[in-house]
Protein backbone atom coordinates (compact mmCIF):
# COMPACT_ATOMS: atom_id res chain seq x y z
CA UNK A 1 0.00 0.00 0.00
CA UNK A 2 1.01 3.59 -0.54
CA UNK A 3 1.67 6.20 2.12
CA UNK A 4 -1.58 8.03 1.34
CA UNK A 5 -3.41 9.58 4.27
CA UNK A 6 -5.66 7.04 5.93
CA UNK A 7 -9.28 7.40 4.87
CA UNK A 8 -12.32 5.11 5.02
CA UNK A 9 -12.09 4.68 1.26
CA UNK A 10 -8.44 3.64 1.46
CA UNK A 11 -9.31 1.16 4.20
CA UNK A 12 -11.90 -0.51 1.98
CA UNK A 13 -9.37 -0.68 -0.87
CA UNK A 14 -6.87 -2.30 1.48
CA UNK A 15 -9.28 -4.93 2.80
CA UNK A 16 -10.27 -5.84 -0.75
CA UNK A 17 -6.57 -6.52 -1.39
CA UNK A 18 -6.13 -8.57 1.78
CA UNK A 19 -4.21 -5.84 3.63
CA UNK A 20 -5.04 -4.23 6.97
CA UNK A 21 -3.56 -1.36 9.04
CA UNK A 22 -1.92 -1.37 12.46
CA UNK A 23 -0.02 1.05 14.66
CA UNK A 24 2.81 0.30 17.07
CA UNK A 25 0.98 1.79 20.04
CA UNK A 26 -1.93 4.05 20.91
CA UNK A 27 0.12 7.27 21.06
CA UNK A 28 1.79 6.73 17.69
CA UNK A 29 0.53 8.64 14.66
CA UNK A 30 2.16 6.18 12.26
CA UNK A 31 0.21 3.52 10.38
CA UNK A 32 1.74 0.51 8.69
CA UNK A 33 0.11 -2.09 6.44
CA UNK A 34 0.09 -5.80 7.16
CA UNK A 35 -0.21 -8.60 4.60
CA UNK A 36 0.71 -11.81 6.47
CA UNK A 37 2.32 -14.75 4.70
CA UNK A 38 -0.11 -16.95 6.64
CA UNK A 39 -3.63 -15.92 7.61
CA UNK A 40 -5.84 -17.06 10.44
CA UNK A 41 -9.44 -17.70 9.43
CA UNK A 42 -12.41 -19.12 11.31
CA UNK A 43 -14.28 -21.50 8.96
CA UNK A 44 -17.96 -20.69 9.35
CA UNK A 45 -19.17 -24.18 8.46
CA UNK A 46 -17.07 -25.88 11.14
CA UNK A 47 -16.96 -23.17 13.83
CA UNK A 48 -16.84 -25.00 17.16
CA UNK A 49 -18.72 -23.80 20.22
CA UNK A 50 -17.41 -25.40 23.45
CA UNK A 51 -20.17 -26.98 25.55
CA UNK A 52 -19.70 -24.71 28.56
CA UNK A 53 -19.79 -21.62 26.38
CA UNK A 54 -22.90 -22.87 24.58
CA UNK A 55 -24.55 -23.29 27.97
CA UNK A 56 -23.61 -19.73 28.96
CA UNK A 57 -25.08 -18.40 25.72
CA UNK A 58 -28.32 -20.38 26.12
CA UNK A 59 -28.76 -19.31 29.75
CA UNK A 60 -28.79 -15.67 28.71
CA UNK A 61 -26.11 -14.73 31.21
CA UNK A 62 -25.44 -11.65 29.09
CA UNK A 63 -27.56 -9.41 26.89
CA UNK A 64 -26.19 -8.97 23.37
CA UNK A 65 -26.81 -6.07 21.00
CA UNK A 66 -25.58 -5.09 17.56
CA UNK A 67 -24.27 -1.68 16.46
CA UNK A 68 -25.63 0.24 19.43
CA UNK A 69 -22.33 1.76 20.64
CA UNK A 70 -19.61 1.14 18.08
CA UNK A 71 -17.35 3.92 19.34
CA UNK A 72 -17.46 2.60 22.91
CA UNK A 73 -16.51 -0.86 21.69
CA UNK A 74 -13.53 0.24 19.59
CA UNK A 75 -12.28 2.45 22.42
CA UNK A 76 -12.58 -0.45 24.86
CA UNK A 77 -10.62 -2.63 22.44
CA UNK A 78 -7.99 0.11 22.17
CA UNK A 79 -7.57 -0.01 25.95
CA UNK A 80 -6.93 -3.76 25.91
CA UNK A 81 -3.16 -4.23 25.63
CA UNK A 82 -1.33 -6.92 23.69
CA UNK A 83 1.18 -9.21 25.36
CA UNK A 84 3.86 -6.54 24.98
CA UNK A 85 1.72 -4.07 26.93
CA UNK A 86 0.89 -1.89 23.91
CA UNK A 87 -2.19 -1.60 21.72
CA UNK A 88 -2.19 -1.34 17.91
CA UNK A 89 -5.29 0.88 17.81
CA UNK A 90 -4.45 4.59 17.71
CA UNK A 91 -6.77 7.64 17.41
CA UNK A 92 -6.38 7.75 13.61
CA UNK A 93 -7.60 4.17 13.33
CA UNK A 94 -10.48 4.85 15.73
CA UNK A 95 -11.58 7.92 13.77
CA UNK A 96 -11.59 6.13 10.42
CA UNK A 97 -13.30 2.99 11.63
CA UNK A 98 -16.02 5.10 13.22
CA UNK A 99 -16.52 6.71 9.80
CA UNK A 100 -16.72 3.24 8.25
CA UNK A 101 -19.38 2.41 10.82
CA UNK A 102 -21.37 5.45 9.74
CA UNK A 103 -20.99 4.25 6.13
CA UNK A 104 -22.37 0.81 7.04
CA UNK A 105 -19.13 -1.15 6.63
CA UNK A 106 -17.95 -1.43 10.25
CA UNK A 107 -20.03 -3.24 12.85
CA UNK A 108 -19.91 -4.02 16.53
CA UNK A 109 -21.30 -6.73 18.77
CA UNK A 110 -21.88 -5.58 22.34
CA UNK A 111 -22.24 -7.73 25.46
CA UNK A 112 -23.96 -6.34 28.54
CA UNK A 113 -24.33 -7.38 32.16
CA UNK A 114 -27.28 -5.36 33.42
CA UNK A 115 -26.43 -1.86 32.14
CA UNK A 116 -22.65 -2.35 32.01
CA UNK A 117 -20.80 -2.98 28.75
CA UNK A 118 -18.60 -5.96 29.65
CA UNK A 119 -17.45 -7.25 26.28
CA UNK A 120 -17.64 -6.93 22.54
CA UNK A 121 -15.92 -6.97 19.20
CA UNK A 122 -15.85 -5.02 15.96
CA UNK A 123 -14.89 -5.64 12.36
CA UNK A 124 -15.41 -4.75 8.73
CA UNK A 125 -18.01 -6.16 6.35
CA UNK A 126 -17.23 -6.17 2.64
CA UNK A 127 -19.04 -8.36 0.14
CA UNK A 128 -19.52 -11.72 1.82
CA UNK A 129 -16.39 -11.32 3.95
CA UNK A 130 -16.14 -10.15 7.54
CA UNK A 131 -12.77 -9.00 8.84
CA UNK A 132 -12.62 -9.36 12.61
CA UNK A 133 -10.46 -6.62 14.07
CA UNK A 134 -10.44 -6.76 17.86
CA UNK A 135 -12.41 -7.82 20.92
CA UNK A 136 -12.43 -7.06 24.61
CA UNK A 137 -13.83 -8.55 27.77
CA UNK A 138 -14.13 -7.43 31.39
CA UNK A 139 -16.33 -10.35 32.48
CA UNK A 140 -15.96 -14.10 32.10
CA UNK A 141 -16.58 -15.32 28.53
CA UNK A 142 -18.06 -11.99 27.42
CA UNK A 143 -15.92 -11.66 24.28
CA UNK A 144 -16.53 -15.34 23.49
CA UNK A 145 -20.26 -14.80 23.69
CA UNK A 146 -19.85 -11.86 21.28
CA UNK A 147 -17.98 -14.11 18.86
CA UNK A 148 -20.70 -16.79 18.94
CA UNK A 149 -23.33 -14.15 18.17
CA UNK A 150 -21.15 -12.78 15.37
CA UNK A 151 -20.74 -16.18 13.74
CA UNK A 152 -24.46 -16.94 14.09
CA UNK A 153 -25.21 -13.72 12.21
CA UNK A 154 -22.61 -14.35 9.50
CA UNK A 155 -23.92 -17.86 8.88
CA UNK A 156 -27.53 -16.66 8.78
CA UNK A 157 -26.68 -13.91 6.31
CA UNK A 158 -24.66 -16.06 3.93
CA UNK A 159 -21.13 -14.83 4.57
CA UNK A 160 -18.30 -16.96 3.22
CA UNK A 161 -15.21 -15.70 5.04
CA UNK A 162 -14.42 -14.73 8.63
CA UNK A 163 -10.90 -13.34 8.63
CA UNK A 164 -9.30 -13.43 12.08
CA UNK A 165 -5.89 -12.23 10.81
CA UNK A 166 -3.69 -14.29 13.12
CA UNK A 167 -3.93 -17.52 15.09
CA UNK A 168 -3.89 -17.17 18.87
CA UNK A 169 -4.64 -19.42 21.83
CA UNK A 170 -7.96 -17.69 22.47
CA UNK A 171 -9.28 -18.64 19.01
CA UNK A 172 -7.94 -22.20 18.84
CA UNK A 173 -10.91 -23.52 20.82
CA UNK A 174 -13.22 -22.33 18.03
CA UNK A 175 -11.39 -24.17 15.26
CA UNK A 176 -9.27 -21.41 13.73
CA UNK A 177 -7.01 -22.53 10.88
CA UNK A 178 -4.02 -20.97 9.18
CA UNK A 179 -3.75 -20.80 5.41
CA UNK A 180 -1.05 -19.40 3.10
CA UNK A 181 -1.44 -15.99 1.53
CA UNK A 182 -2.24 -17.23 -1.99
CA UNK A 183 -4.99 -19.54 -0.70
CA UNK A 184 -6.40 -16.71 1.38
CA UNK A 185 -6.47 -14.45 -1.66
CA UNK A 186 -8.53 -17.06 -3.49
CA UNK A 187 -11.06 -17.21 -0.64
CA UNK A 188 -11.13 -13.42 -0.50
CA UNK A 189 -11.87 -13.05 -4.23
CA UNK A 190 -14.78 -15.49 -3.95
CA UNK A 191 -16.15 -13.72 -0.87
CA UNK A 192 -15.96 -10.30 -2.50
CA UNK A 193 -17.83 -11.57 -5.56
CA UNK A 194 -21.17 -11.35 -3.81
CA UNK A 195 -23.09 -9.40 -1.22
CA UNK A 196 -24.30 -10.04 2.30
CA UNK A 197 -26.17 -7.79 4.70
CA UNK A 198 -24.84 -7.76 8.24
CA UNK A 199 -27.80 -5.85 9.66
CA UNK A 200 -30.48 -7.71 7.72
CA UNK A 201 -31.43 -10.21 10.44
CA UNK A 202 -35.08 -9.78 11.42
CA UNK A 203 -35.18 -12.17 14.38
CA UNK A 204 -33.90 -11.17 17.81
CA UNK A 205 -30.43 -12.08 19.04
CA UNK A 206 -31.70 -14.85 21.32
CA UNK A 207 -33.62 -16.55 18.50
CA UNK A 208 -30.75 -16.10 16.06
CA UNK A 209 -28.14 -17.70 18.29
CA UNK A 210 -30.52 -20.47 19.43
CA UNK A 211 -31.06 -21.47 15.81
CA UNK A 212 -27.33 -21.41 15.20
CA UNK A 213 -26.48 -23.54 18.23
CA UNK A 214 -29.13 -26.08 17.27
CA UNK A 215 -27.60 -26.35 13.80
CA UNK A 216 -24.19 -27.02 15.35
CA UNK A 217 -25.65 -29.91 17.36
CA UNK A 218 -27.29 -31.40 14.27
CA UNK A 219 -24.09 -31.26 12.21
CA UNK A 220 -21.66 -32.40 14.94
Amino acid sequence: MSNRELTPELLLEAYAMGVFPMSDHASSEAIYWVNPKHRGILPLDTFHVPKRLARTVRQGTYRVTINTCFERVINACAQTPRKDGNTWINPIIIENYCKLHQMGHAHSVEVWKDDALVGGLYGISLGRAFFGESMFSTARDASKVALVHLVARLVKQGYMLLDAQFINDHLKQFGIIEIPRDEYQGFLRLALDGEAFFSGVTSGEAALVAEFLQSRIQTS
